[in-house]
């Protein structure tokens, strides 16, 4: 692999434990030319509110930033299904030159009147900060006419990174919560934060919950509802998840309304426990919810035991790489993968910080790479130099992971199958073994029949 480097500019975004001090730059806009995995701040706006189903969503800019995020999470919905229409005012040149302030106005006016949304969302496109539309006072405008929220969404790409995409869908939502009234919300209650229902998880994690006796008041934003947003403030506990996308609002809803916050992971069985206990925890003037807890705990790992054991004999050994988008998600891989008897070699992630790396850094093994805000140039060096059987990532990295020869599981938004929970923690293994022990890797080049796991030919479990 001595033939293919590093960018300079980039290798301070790289650490090989044990090799060197901690040393990890983070946190920064991505190197140009480096075909970066980072997406861009509208992107980021958009996937934290797009599972908002009765809200409408107008993107304020050129048609192929609404393509790009079509339906760009496979985020569920029991009800409404407006969230997954991308409705855009098309600006074309003539918009540009003289501003899209009346064309912006003319389409919330349109949609609102024919689709009814309980609010709309007015995303900001880069195109918008550079000829300074006023979007706000289009969005006044059009909530005092049509009596409904109708809510800027400041994300011009060019301001940052998918991260400060994160934070202007907080500064939007922040905006809703509180306007409506929390009566009749229970002394144990909770928000869900952090959680998109992509295949459905929200509803897993949600019953959980309320197994333990526990009433959600909201979901931020998976199968989400204007009207239990605006009421959310109502409860007594923020449980974030994806503290990159959620944590600036949970913090916002502490500072305003004193609600104080857990942050959580439910993917493997031992952060999904974690999480039941910890907020079990936080309400531990009912014993009753403990007790649940612990029944629920007890119950979900003993019915998927067994089949976990089965792959876990089979995939001990096996080496596995991680690029996903918040560093807290890389930490519940490791142990989720590591309870499969399977060794991480790679870890990163799109918009991990300082404090990330650290914890990230005691939790690999000696000789393990981490990258921030990869492309897939290092990617694929890595991946070939430490002998990986497994990619975990994005849609991103699928093609990369397969030109490889090496197996891949989906983990991005993407997704069809729940991985969330005791049973996504099933589904998680089933996937890991499918794609690990296929037939297919002795075909592929890189890899050879030399380098085949020895329980492809025939190994299968019945």
């Amino acid at each position: 692999m001595e033939s293919i480097g590093i960018l300079k500019e980039r290798e301070k975004q790289i650490y090989r434990k044990g090799e060197e001090a901690f040393e990890i730059e983070c946190e920064k806009k991505s190197l140009a030319g480096a075909v970066s995995q980072r997406a861009c701040v509208f992107c980021g706006s958009r996937v934290v509110l797009y599972p908002i189903a009765d809200a409408l969503h107008l993107i304020h800019g050129p048609i192929g930033c609404a393509s790009y995020t079509w339906d760009i999470r496979g985020a569920l919905s029991s009800g409404p299904q407006l969230h997954r229409m991308s409705f855009s005012t098309d600006l074309k040149e003539r918009d540009i030159v003289f501003g899209g302030e009346k064309k912006l106005y003319q389409a919330l006016d349109t949609l609102i009147d024919l689709y009814h949304p309980k609010a709309a969302f007015v995303y900001a496109t880069c195109i918008i900060g550079i000829i300074g539309d006023d979007i706000d006072s289009v969005c006044r405008r059009a909530s005092k006419e049509k009596g409904i929220p109708v809510l800027p969404v400041h994300s011009e790409g060019f301001k940052g990174t998918k991260k400060d995409g994160y934070k202007a869908a907080c500064e939007a939502l922040a905006h809703l919560v509180g306007t409506g009234s929390t009566e009749n919300i229970g002394q144990y209650s909770l928000n869900i934060m952090g959680e998109f229902n992509i295949a459905g998880e929200s509803w897993t994690i949600k019953k959980y919950y309320e197994k333990m006796g526990l009433e959600v008041a909201a979901v931020f934003t998976g199968d989400g509802r204007v009207d239990k947003v605006s009421r959310s403030h109502g409860a007594k506990l923020n449980v974030v998840q994806c503290s990159g996308s959620m944590l600036h609002l949970a913090k916002l809803m502490e500072e305003k309304y004193a609600i104080p916050y857990l942050r959580v992971s439910y993917f493997g069985i031992e952060d999904m426990s974690k999480a039941l206990y910890d907020v079990a925890g936080f309400f531990k003037d009912n014993l009753q919810i403990m007790q649940r807890a612990k029944e629920i705990v007890r119950e979900e790992i003993g019915a998927i035991s067994p089949e976990i054991k089965k792959y876990k004999k089979i995939l001990s050994g096996k080496r596995a790489a991680i690029y996903v988008g918040g560093a807290f998600k890389a930490f519940s891989m490791i142990k989720a993968l590591r309870s499969l008897g399977m060794e991480v070699v790679l870890a990163g992630s799109q918009t991990g910080n300082e404090q990330d790396y650290e914890l990230l850094r005691d939790m690999c093994e000696e000789g393990t790479v981490i990258v921030d805000d990869a492309n897939p140039l290092e990617l694929s060096k890595y991946c070939l130099e430490k002998g990986v059987d497994l990619f975990v990532g994005g849609v991103k990295e699928r093609p990369m992971a397969y030109k490889l020869g090496i197996g891949f599981c989906d983990h991005n938004h993407e997704r069809k199958i729940s991985l969330a929970g005791y049973s996504g923690m099933l589904n998680f293994a089933k996937e890991v073994y499918a794609s690990v022990s296929s037939p297919v890797w002795q075909f592929a080049p890189e890899r050879g029949k030399n380098n085949i796991p020895k329980d492809i030919m025939g190994g299968y479990i019945k």
